[in-house]
């Protein structure tokens, strides 16, 4: 969770996830914020996100941004 946060900080810093519930909504991630959050998250976590996941729900809050990265074969 940690590492998923502070992704998401170097990606947004002027936002505070841990108090968000959901990212989407509160205008926190963009779709271009999403690809590079995707990148960042295959290279560190050695996977492969399906191009059918790259979907707003799937990075709403970082329950289901780390249910992605365990489907994508990841460990937390």
């Amino acid at each position: 969770m940690e590492k998923v946060l502070r992704m998401l900080e170097e990606i947004r810093p002027e936002f505070d996830f841990r108090n968000s519930s959901n990212f989407i909504q509160n205008g926190f991630l963009d779709s271009l914020d999403i690809i590079t959050l995707v990148s960042m998250l295959d290279e560190y976590f050695h996977i492969s996100i399906n191009g059918t996941d790259i979907i707003p729900e799937n990075f709403e809050d970082i329950e289901s941004i780390n249910k992605l990265i365990l489907k994508g074969g990841g460990t937390l």
